[in-house]
């Protein structure tokens, strides 16, 4: 398996008896965890063939090939499943895939080092981006244009306009 590995889905519980479970995607495109090929294992010691799909409500059904009763299936819940970074298509400028973010230095408009970018997240009203400095509790951004006006992947290193006030921090 490349060193160079992007999570996509995460296996859910079991659906029905015949081995489908639920699958959790993480791409624009839900379906396309079908078209990336076998998905694996970070450390590639297990490998999932698509045998077939269909989306459901919030999530995916899917079987898996060699996977045909309901006890396999229950075995698999919670196993996240990856693909190599070249299997995936290219970004569109300001389109980023997180694991390319996690990691990057993170500097202020001064050039003066935050910390690190530690992960994205999404709660429902956006991207978030969290920044771990050296010390002290993390940083949690709204990962915008205002906040983030740079991101530089060949640099290594992502700019932040650190808000002039932060919502609920009123003093006395």
């Amino acid at each position: 398996m490349p060193t160079s590995v992007i999570c996509v889905a995460r296996i859910g519980a079991a659906h029905g008896v015949r081995g489908a479970v639920k699958l959790w995607t993480f791409t624009e495109d839900p379906l396309a965890v079908k078209d990336y090929g076998p998905l694996a294992t970070r450390d590639g010691a297990r490998r999932f063939e698509v045998a077939h799909v269909r989306e459901a409500k919030d999530h995916l059904v899917a079987t898996f090939k060699g996977v045909a009763s309901r006890e396999d299936a229950e075995r698999l819940n919670g196993i996240e499943l990856y693909v190599a970074r070249e299997k995936l298509p290219e970004t569109d400028d300001d389109e980023y895939y997180h694991a390319d973010l996690i990691g990057l230095a993170a500097v202020n408009t001064a050039d003066e080092p935050l910390g690190r970018v530690a992960a994205i997240h999404n709660f429902g009203a956006g991207d978030i981006i969290e920044i771990a400095p050296p010390h002290g509790p993390t940083l949690l951004l709204p990962f915008t244009n205002a906040v983030v006006p740079t991101v530089d992947l060949k640099g290594g290193r992502v700019v932040i306009e650190l808000p002039q006030e932060v919502e609920g921090d009123e003093k006395p």
